[in-house]
């Protein structure tokens, strides 16, 4: 027959402590290894024996007797993991701080920007441990970003007409994005390009030869996606009225026309003015200025140089001109509008952000990272 074990001390919760318990059981974001200590400690408070709360709970018998007499002798703070053996930190709290002040703050003597090694070198720290601080705290000296706000004094309110003729068009009206890519070069590689083969990208010579340049004026029709196009050798004010009389015979007469342009000298001409008023169905609503995003005209300019300008070959403006008016014409015939998705509450709250961000830190920080439109 054996003998009974040693008799063990009643387990007793407070109500405070009983609650404690409760919560982290409940609680989903609680660890499931401390969820399950305090179902132990709930289970021996109720009276239940280390036998019957293994059976209940599944567990050994050993885990409950561990997890009880922690309980008793440390309360609350026993159910906690003990501090884990290991090398003791070398890096201080404020080493750390040393090195993330010396980055927002101070510049190296021979450089713009630190690195990790000229970091390392003043800090007198190794390069991982540099490394590693960065990443911990977001940093990244090697990175930059462009940005520019807008100065004009209407910016608000041009920033609402625009968006409202995005987003609720007059009725009987055409909105049109309108603006001019200018300089667009007619260019050979120096070289023949090499074609891409299997593990091997195409490769082309980085200098080239330039024949000539010319102008493309588009016009952007919100609703469909359709462009109206035009190409011309100079960039004049001449030209854009020739732009404007296509639009116009373009456009049917029934309806007004809205456009939306930036600010550039050619737009405002006194002969355009005078040209406008012969032409009272056309309305000019103009971005604010350094504000170029937001003439989606300009979106489609991109489509425009990647898939066709970027590694173009062209030997002659003639034929540079051809290659733009094809690809012009197949987009007409399957147009893809750009959807515009942001309210001009929207759009204006993420700049106010942006200008609170850069008053709160003292120094400018990157432009917010959002898009208005989709496609």
């Amino acid at each position: 027959m054996s003998r009974p074990g040693p008799k063990i001390p009643p387990l007793s919760v407070t109500d405070a402590q009983r609650a404690a318990l409760e919560g982290w059981v409940r609680r989903r974001t609680t660890a499931q290894a401390l969820a399950q200590r305090s179902r132990i400690v709930l289970e021996c408070a109720d009276g239940h024996s280390v036998m019957e709360v293994s059976r209940r709970l599944r567990i050994a018998p050993d885990t409950v007797r561990t997890w009880r007499r922690r309980f008793l002798e440390h309360g609350l703070d026993g159910l906690g993991d003990d501090p884990r053996p290991g090398v003791p930190r070398k890096i201080t709290d404020e080493d750390v701080e040393r090195v993330i002040v010396k980055t927002l703050e101070e510049r190296p003597k021979n450089a713009t920007r630190w690195s990790t090694r000229s970091m390392a070198t003043a800090t007198g720290m190794p390069q991982s441990t540099v490394s590693r601080i960065w990443r911990a705290f977001a940093l990244a000296p090697h990175r930059s970003q462009t940005s520019l706000l807008s100065t004009d004094p209407l910016f608000i309110d041009k920033v609402r007409d625009v968006v409202g003729l995005y987003l609720d068009p007059p009725e009987k009206a055409l909105v049109l994005c309108v603006d001019e890519k200018s300089q667009i070069q007619a260019r050979d590689w120096s070289q023949p390009v090499l074609p891409m083969m299997p593990g091997v990208p195409e490769r082309r010579s980085h200098d080239y030869i330039r024949a000539g340049t010319t102008t493309l004026f588009a016009a952007l029709e919100v609703a469909t996606g359709k462009v109206i196009g035009s190409l011309h050798r100079r960039h004049r004010a001449a030209e854009f009225k020739k732009f404007l009389a296509k639009v116009g015979k373009e456009v049917p007469a029934d309806l007004q026309v809205h456009l939306i342009l930036d600010n550039y000298a050619t737009h405002k001409t006194p002969a355009v003015k005078k040209w406008l008023l012969a032409h009272p169905r056309f309305h000019l609503q103009f971005t604010p200025t350094s504000a170029s995003w937001l003439n989606l005209v300009e979106r489609w300019f991109a489509e425009l140089t990647q898939k066709k300008l970027k590694r173009g070959v062209h030997r002659s403006v003639q034929a540079l001109e051809r290659d733009v008016r094809t690809w012009l014409a197949d987009w007409n015939d399957q147009p893809r509008p750009f959807i515009w998705t942001k309210t001009a509450d929207e759009i204006l709250d993420k700049v106010a952000a942006y200008c609170h961000r850069i008053s709160d830190s003292g120094h400018e920080t990157s432009w917010p990272t959002w898009m208005p439109w989709k496609r």
